[in-house]
């Protein structure tokens, strides 16, 4: 029997070893590892200047309660924010972020109503919940909060159409990840900001999954020359630490006084001081550049499986953050599994969209290598 609630469709290989782009089960089988535990391990599996990092740490204070002073939360959010007028509150994870940037839009409007799209993904809490447009995951948790419409992702006039003065703010993913990996049209993005702005409605950008440098740009909406009011992200901030982020411009901060939002463990100093380190390694042109360049390369050379195999519709994404969609669920299955067998682990996305998450820092000669088992599993 297990002690752990049934939750997890479990695989059976137990992860306990990882280095670089490769991770270990229990009887030492090594994997390539196109997960990234799932968009987390963005500078790879014991990162020698991430360990460096949290042993300093681990040598001085892991935790002191937010009712003090906290020069590590500082220095991370100025890293964050990149020199932009944002205020930064900190969190344990990617629905916690969420859950925050749901309050904060709807206390600094005044307004209820915010507007999600159909295929997000925003987190598991009744809050990021409710804002998740995937009426499966909500199954058995009703009622959930009220005051969420969701839309079609990519179609402007259903946006117009409920786009009302009771409208706090709209919330979307620039891609998305769990809905299938569906990037947004820019045009499209560049006219909810714009309509956004016009009814005084707040744009808020989940960035959990695409942020922290794994679409090329440190945050995705950067290719889009968007600017949101609020912005959340986790997942890659600490490489497996847990911490999330939520950035809102400096106006929003009056709302978010004294007792209106808290947190016990977001922004512990172990935390901290390594997503200080992650930000710095990652956020350089020259980092970002060869992200941008490694995608481009898997991006090409999986686009012509869509010739080669009947299997394979379609490929999309961008950076390291690509998806390849395939025939049916059944296929999607089929794959996963052979690429197990054949010692490459994938992820899923939708019902029939195979997620490829490698880490950042993975060289050429490994994604060749990746690309060479799955084309041979996909043939």
């Amino acid at each position: 029997m297990s002690y752990l609630f049934p939750n997890y469709a479990r695989d059976t290989i137990d992860l306990i070893d990882g280095a670089g782009s490769y991770v270990y089960d229990q009887n030492q089988t090594r994997y390539l590892d196109f997960t990234s535990g799932i968009g987390v391990s963005n500078l790879g599996h014991k990162n020698p200047k991430v360990l460096q990092a949290l042993a300093e740490q681990t040598n001085k204070i892991w935790h002191s309660s937010n009712l003090y002073a906290n020069k590590l939360q500082e220095q991370v959010a100025q890293k964050l924010t990149m020199g932009k007028d944002y205020a930064t509150f900190f969190c344990n994870s990617g629905t916690e972020a969420n859950e925050a940037a749901i309050k904060l839009a709807r206390k600094a409007t005044g307004r209820q109503k915010i507007l999600t799209f159909k295929q997000s993904f925003h987190g598991r809490t009744y809050g990021a919940l409710s804002a998740t447009g995937q009426p499966a995951l909500q199954a058995g948790f009703y009622p959930i909060v009220a005051g969420f419409d969701y839309l079609p992702y990519n179609q402007l006039v259903p946006l117009k159409e409920k786009l009302t003065d009771d409208v706090a703010a709209v919330m979307l993913e620039v891609i998305q990840g769990e809905g299938g990996i569906i990037p947004a049209e820019k045009k499209w993005l560049q006219a909810v900001e714009k309509l956004c702005k016009e009814n005084n409605s707040l744009l808020i950008i989940d960035e959990i999954q695409t942020g922290v440098g794994r679409t090329g740009t440190f945050f995705a909406f950067e290719a889009y020359q968007v600017e949101p009011d609020i912005i959340t992200t986790a997942k890659a901030l600490a490489n497996g630490i847990p911490v999330g982020a939520m950035l809102g411009k400096v106006e929003l901060a009056k709302a978010f006084g004294p007792g209106s939002h808290g947190t016990t463990f977001g922004g512990n100093n172990l935390a901290m001081r390594v997503a200080e380190t992650v930000i710095t390694e990652i956020n350089q042109p020259t980092f970002l550049s060869a992200v941008v360049a490694k995608g481009n390369f898997l991006k090409q050379e999986l686009s012509q499986l869509i010739d080669q195999s009947d299997k394979v519709c379609a490929v999309r994404g961008a950076g390291l953050m690509i998806g390849v969609e395939l025939d049916s669920p059944e296929t999607l299955y089929t794959v996963i599994q052979g690429l197990k067998n054949q010692q490459l682990l994938a992820l899923k996305a939708g019902k029939k969209v195979l997620r490829l998450l490698p880490p950042l820092t993975i060289s050429q000669q490994e994604l060749e290598q990746g690309l060479k088992i799955i084309r041979q599993v996909i043939q």
